[in-house]
């Protein structure tokens, strides 16, 4: 499922297969015309609290507790989620972001967050067994169980 969820940063040109384009950031970034973005939404609440931005500063030391406290944070809007999920069902996503930092960055766990959830409920589905037809296999089901 990862890979229908791609993460850009917003100043790389926009492809086709870019899918549905979300800016994930608070802060419209530096340099680019709306126009250019070519977006198909901007979810300013998805992104990381300002205080929480500041504070991880893009410091790969900070990147394990900014990834627990920014997943915290994605906990508390699920209706963004939801929008997302229903964005990752319809076809490929890409999530832009403008963080120099292509590795470290909100985008990252987002990423993450989708994946798992898509996961879960691939594995739901999966797991939901349809009516039973054992009778027709002679052998596997004797019916006195």
């Amino acid at each position: 499922m990862n890979q229908h969820i791609r993460i850009k940063r917003i100043y790389a040109p926009a492809e086709p297969a870019d899918g549905t384009r979300v800016l994930v950031d608070r802060i419209w970034p530096r340099g680019v015309c709306k126009a250019d973005a070519r977006l198909d939404a901007w979810m300013r609440d998805i992104a990381p609290s300002t205080e929480l931005r500041r504070w991880f500063g893009h410091d790969p030391s900070r990147w394990q507790t900014f990834r627990e406290r920014y997943r915290k944070e994605l906990a508390a809007v699920p209706e963004a989620l939801s929008e997302l999920m229903r964005l990752c069902r319809a076809g490929p996503l890409t999530l832009l972001f403008a963080a120099r930092n292509e590795t470290h960055n909100h985008a990252v766990v987002l990423r993450e967050v989708l994946a798992e959830e898509l996961a879960e409920e691939w594995s739901e589905r999966e797991s939901s067994s349809p009516v039973c037809y054992g009778s027709e296999f002679p052998g596997y089901y004797d019916g006195d169980s």
